[in-house]
């Protein structure tokens, strides 16, 4: 016979009740070990992790200077005086024929101008009694003349180079003087004749422009036996003289073959 007053055993409902809890833990567990199982985590040597790295790095990097651009150098100036250009009073040897020192003067004067500035020269070419001669100062100057086409005698051919002899270095104007007698002479194939004039050795742009510019006056040749070379090879005499600009220009051996 049951007791009334006694309680009911409750100890299969307290083991059900514990599974429940731990089946509860369990499944909570499990759930949230999955969500950290699906994320993929950055590891330290990942590719996603080089990424962020090298963007964070770029981030920090300080922009690079930008220096100034140079100033460039102003070019070496030669100057070139035409013989006879502008002169109104004298315009220079005129043959039977008409033909003009001025001339051949003008037409190799371009040619050396072009050939220089292709050097990387500046070049002014000058008037005979050009006003910008007075006191005028360039790394050279060098005045160009064509000889007398009056027929003299069979040995009337050839160049003459003068200089100034008042600069204040003449070692400048002397060494000018030889690299012109070098390469004048190998690109034209003339030979020097000895007989520099008075109007050479005094030529008046001489005493006009600064004493610190070395300078010369070259004829290039005789109108009258030296015409073919004057009229139909300018280039060669305008080579010549531009060999023996740079030549003095670049401190070249004088003896090099060109």
């Amino acid at each position: 016979m049951k007791n009334p007053n006694s309680s009911p055993k409750r100890g299969p409902n307290l083991v059900a009740e514990s599974l429940k809890s731990i089946f509860t833990v369990t499944l909570v567990a499990f759930a949230i070990a999955s969500l950290f199982t699906a994320a993929k985590p950055i590891g330290i040597f990942s590719g996603e992790f080089s990424e962020i790295f090298s963007k964070a790095i770029k981030a920090q990097e300080t922009p690079a200077e930008h220096w100034p651009t140079a100033t460039p150098r102003p070019k070496p100036t030669i100057g070139i005086v035409v013989g006879h250009w502008g002169d109104d009073r004298d315009p220079g040897a005129v043959c039977p024929d008409g033909l003009t020192e001025l001339s051949i003067n003008q037409e190799v004067a371009a040619l050396l101008q072009q050939k220089l500035i292709n050097e990387g020269f500046d070049v002014d070419l000058l008037h005979e009694f050009d006003d910008r001669l007075e006191g005028y100062q360039s790394m050279a100057l060098v005045s160009i003349h064509s000889d007398s086409c009056t027929y003299i005698n069979d040995v009337a051919t050839g160049f003459k180079v003068a200089e100034s002899r008042h600069n204040p270095r003449p070692e400048r104007t002397a060494r000018m003087v030889s690299c012109l007698r070098n390469r004048y002479a190998k690109a034209t194939g003339l030979g020097e004749h000895l007989s520099i004039t008075a109007d050479m050795a005094e030529y008046h742009a001489f005493d006009e422009i600064n004493e610190e510019t070395p300078a010369v006056i070259i004829e290039i040749g005789f109108m009258n036996l030296d015409r073919q070379l004057l009229t139909q090879d300018q280039s060669a005499i305008a080579s010549g003289i531009a060999n023996g600009i740079l030549c003095y220009a670049r401190n070249e051996s004088i003896t090099t073959d060109q």
